[in-house]
């Protein structure tokens, strides 16, 4: 065992997390931050743009299910000192990404005003949507790679890279969202187009920075060949690990686009205010994706190392943690609930819909936490087919099935929606802890290597 083995082993949870916890914040504040300067523009333009966005994440979840494979394998061969298999698979996941990024690039902007039409949008609401997307669309393969490159930097540990190059990224993208709203030093207002092109370039510059850390952090060069000569055996591995761990954050896209629908059948205001609340309650669970995220990285090198109890035992007192921190962050944002929103919007019909909901996170966001710490830390050990089991039953039988019911059928609106998808995140909370606690993916570890 090599001392860069024993570092990987050694490594502890806060020195992992505490970079990523500042990225994910960073990455949610810019949503935060461009739906307030978005609302400053026009309300429409918010709800426009947040349908778009919705679409563009169900193609970067494509981009995800390489950058999961590679997270988890990659962690899994540095816990078992296969340095160069490590590096093996980085090469295989930036060169699959790319291609991957150029086929979703052009289904995106030949189809957008398709998949725009699916929400039923009319009227300067579509027109915002179909702008965004089609403008951000054409840098969507930027993002496969980065979020490839990002996968393997992570997995090495350098999570403090990451957080650097997005810090910088959302330097960029508001400053140019407030010449693109507010006309800074004497610029036209350009409005959501200008917005969009604020985000190709953030994306153009976080390529460049991601390149340079892998090459200086990880001494790994990457070649135009990478892209076309892509060793199959890697691919498999990656797709076997990849494809079922994003195919529960797959169907949950697909569930929201089928529940954002029902949302705009209740009107403009409730989509609005969808939008709005989405935004705050992210306040309240990106703690609990930053401990999961770092707890799934050090569970991989765990499993690869053998020590399926040190594994378990990492998973449950991160599970701790996560639900008391999202109790704690949503009773919070439940108290401040109206002052908060009038930082977003004065429309007296959007903060009335919006405020019973606020109250309604209390209640779902530490099922949330229980959901996102355990069935990341079941993917990290490979039980990666349990997830998006329990995914698509529930998400479609509880949250899209009860959504409708409570919303549309008894008429509860947007908090029926939002009690729905709590009852949802609870009970695959719940599949999740049972099936973490009886070890069942350490038994099919232990069979295999006896085989």
């Amino acid at each position: 065992m090599t001392t860069e083995n024993n570092n990987y082993q050694d490594q502890s949870l806060f020195s992992i997390t505490w970079p990523l916890f500042i990225e994910i914040s960073l990455h949610m504040s810019m949503g935060i931050i461009a739906t307030l300067i978005l609302s400053s523009y026009s309300d429409n333009a918010v709800a426009g743009v947040g349908v778009a966005n919705q679409i563009t994440n169900i193609f970067i979840l494509v981009f995800n299910v390489i950058a999961i494979g590679a997270t988890i394998l990659i962690g899994q061969n540095l816990g078992a000192n296969q340095l160069d298999r490590a590096r093996q698979l980085a090469r295989s996941a930036f060169g699959v990404n790319v291609w991957v990024g150029i086929v979703m690039t052009i289904i995106v902007v030949s189809f957008s005003g398709g998949f725009l039409k699916f929400y039923g949008l009319i009227g300067e609401v579509y027109d915002f949507a179909y702008t965004f997307l089609t403008i951000t669309g054409l840098s969507l393969f930027l993002e496969a790679i980065s979020l490839a490159l990002s996968a393997v930097l992570r997995s090495y540990g350098h999570t403090k890279e990451t957080m650097i190059v997005t810090v910088m990224m959302n330097v960029i993208s508001v400053f140019g969202f407030f010449i693109a709203i507010k006309g800074w030093f004497g610029l036209p207002v350009t409005g959501v187009a200008g917005v969009a092109f604020s985000i190709i370039v953030a994306r153009v510059f976080i390529i460049v920075a991601l390149f340079y850390f892998v090459y200086k952090k990880l001494h790994i060069r990457l070649y135009i060949k990478d892209i076309f000569v892509i060793n199959k055996s890697d691919v498999k591995g990656l797709l076997s690990i990849g494809v079922p761990s994003a195919g529960e954050n797959l169907s949950y896209q697909f569930s929201q686009v089928v529940i954002t629908g029902f949302i705009a059948f209740l009107g403009d205001a409730s989509l609005a205010a969808r939008m709005y609340i989405f935004n705050i309650s992210m306040l309240c669970f990106l703690f609990s994706m930053a401990i999961a995220q770092g707890t799934q990285l050090l569970i991989a090198r765990y499993m690869g190392a053998g020590n399926y109890d040190r594994a378990l035992k990492r998973g449950l007192r991160t599970l701790k943690i996560a639900m008391m921190v999202s109790t704690l962050f949503s009773l919070a944002v439940a108290f401040i609930g109206e002052p908060t929103l009038t930082v977003f919007t004065k429309d007296p019909a959007i903060i009335a819909v919006a405020l019973p909901v606020l109250w309604a996170i209390v209640f779902i966001e530490p099922g949330r936490a229980m959901n996102i710490v355990l069935m990341g830390s079941l993917k990290s050990v490979g039980d990666v087919r349990f997830p998006v089991v329990i995914g698509i039953i529930c998400m479609w039988g509880v949250a899209v099935l009860f959504s409708y019911l409570f919303g549309i059928t008894l008429g509860m609106g947007l908090l029926g929606v939002w009690l729905a998808q709590g009852l949802d995140e609870w009970i695959r909370g719940f599949f999740a802890l049972k099936r973490w606690v009886s070890k069942r993916w350490a038994r099919k570890k232990t069979l295999q290597k006896v085989s």
